[in-house]
């Protein structure tokens, strides 16, 4: 119950109304018209995300219009965090996330609500694909993870990031680690004041702060290495999902959704400096700065290998084991499987 109500009952009333203001327009009817998606009339298909770069699949979807040429009215609605997307998702305001949501605050809310969604395709990072990392000030004297002892540090707020915050330093042998919890977007400026002496957070922070000439980055892939125990293992740290509402209502459309989605993610692998555009506008983004995040990867429902799920399966155990999750969940059983 404690976990429920931080995650999932303490918002605000301007984020009550947000959710509201974005609530379903979703058709309970079905026509009676030949054909597989038009058999079904979803109507309005409000997919919710967090405005980070990861979430670059949806963008680009919707920008270059594969939604709408596959003859779906697909309608992104941004939220200011993780959590918000997973409680209008549990409302059954949202029919889907985009990627680029956390994979503990979307297990979080299949706890809550058993049977939630489906994971259509998810995003994991590395020390190669670069999203989370422990960043420093720029001239600061520490040099690897383990001189952070009696060091300030900071990790963004939440349960999921400051387990793994202390998890990081405990593997590097930081006994007993004290962590603050900042929002990520402060990061920066926390470390520029003295506030903090390093973070443990996520890109873009790590490249805009380099190119501010404030912070350098410590480490990149550090959940890969001292979680998942090898630097080049796939942490799979968000994914975009439909709900299983939706998909047993409405099957072919789930079908068609899942391409169109595809067809982004194909885009993303093939073409990757022409679509990082797609992040202008959808996340805060802009300038010189759209050419230099570093691009992370995505895999399909069904490219996902047995070693992958291995990995997202010991990142869920980690959760567990850490009293993040009430109970396990199976990460195998969590992955769409067309009907």
């Amino acid at each position: 119950m404690k976990i429920r109500r931080r995650y999932f009952l303490q918002l605000s009333a301007g984020s009550a109304i947000a959710i509201a203001a974005h609530g379903c327009t979703q058709s309970q009817t079905q026509t009676s018209t030949t054909g597989a998606t038009s058999s079904e009339n979803p109507g309005k298909i409000s997919i919710g995300f967090w405005p980070v770069a990861s979430g670059l699949p949806l963008f680009v979807a919707e920008k270059k219009g594969y939604f709408k040429e596959a003859g779906l009215d697909v309608e992104a609605v941004k939220f200011a965090s993780p959590n918000q997307v997973a409680e209008a998702l549990i409302a059954g305001r949202l029919q889907g996330t985009g990627n680029g949501v956390a994979s503990g605050v979307l297990g979080l809310s299949e706890i809550t609500s058993p049977g939630l969604f489906k994971i259509i395709a998810a995003n994991p990072s590395n020390v190669d694909y670069k999203l989370d990392q422990v960043i420093v000030g720029k001239n600061s004297s520490i040099q690897a993870i383990a001189d952070l002892k009696d060091k300030k540090f900071a990790t963004g707020p939440g349960a999921q990031n400051l387990a793994i915050a202390q998890a990081i330093l405990a593997a590097a042998g930081v006994t007993n680690p004290q962590v603050q919890q900042i929002e990520i977007r402060q990061h920066i400026a926390a470390i520029e004041s003295g506030q903090i002496d390093a973070a443990y957070t996520l890109e873009p922070t790590g490249t805009v702060g380099e190119v501010k000439g404030l912070t350098r980055i410590l480490e990149n892939g550090v959940v890969s290495k001292y979680i998942l125990g090898d630097p080049k293992a796939p942490w799979f740290g968000g994914a975009a999902v439909l709900s299983s509402k939706f998909i047993q209502q409405y099957p072919a459309t789930t079908k068609t959704y899942t391409e169109a989605y595809r067809r982004a993610v194909e885009d993303i692998r093939k073409n990757p400096d022409e679509v990082r555009q797609y992040m202008v506008g959808y996340t805060s983004i802009e300038g010189d700065l759209v050419q230099k995040v570093p691009m992370i990867g995505y895999t399909m429902y069904n490219e996902f290998k047995p070693e992958d799920v291995t990995y997202f399966q010991k990142f869920f155990n980690f959760m567990t084991d850490k009293k993040v999750f009430s109970k396990q969940l199976d990460v195998a059983s969590l992955l769409y499987k067309p009907v």
